[in-house]
């Protein structure tokens, strides 16, 4: 539950229900086809930021989608081997990740009013409500702390 410290961030909701987790953030787009292993979740973009990571779980933090229309499809399919991200917040949403997430019941923001980038890092506790069209930053991970 957010208490009085929790920073709220309006957003335009693109793909409905409210999910947590660790956020990862990349600010380079992102393709799923091809870019990420559908069976274990991790990128494997080669000299992608976040090459080598794990978006299980994740509250993915990305501009936009990039890349082949079945990038939809590898969400889908991250879902159903249970690696997709937990919820995806996007600067602009394009047509491949937005209808990947709505297909995969990923809750999905973009169009945040506040710069993300400047407020987000990797590990912090970050929930997102898709139907609602908010983000609210839980608690500062320990990325930050370091």
């Amino acid at each position: 539950m957010a208490d009085e410290k929790t920073a709220i961030i309006g957003a335009r909701p693109i793909s409905r229900g409210k999910a947590s987790g660790e956020a990862l953030v990349s600010r380079a787009p992102i393709g799923f086809l091809g870019g990420v292993d559908p069976k274990t979740g991790t990128v494997m973009e080669k000299g992608h930021p976040l090459e080598g990571k794990n978006i299980s779980g994740r509250v993915l933090v990305f501009p936009n989608g990039k890349g082949s229309t079945v990038g939809s499809y590898v969400m889908l399919q991250l879902a159903k081997n249970k690696k997709a991200p937990a919820a995806v917040i996007n600067i602009g949403a394009e047509p491949i990740i937005a209808v990947g997430a709505i297909i995969s019941r990923i809750p999905m923001v973009d169009n945040p009013e506040k710069d993300v980038f400047s407020m987000l890092r990797d590990g912090d506790l970050v929930e997102v409500d898709g139907s609602a069209g908010k983000i609210r930053i839980l608690s500062q991970g320990t990325e930050r702390k370091k």
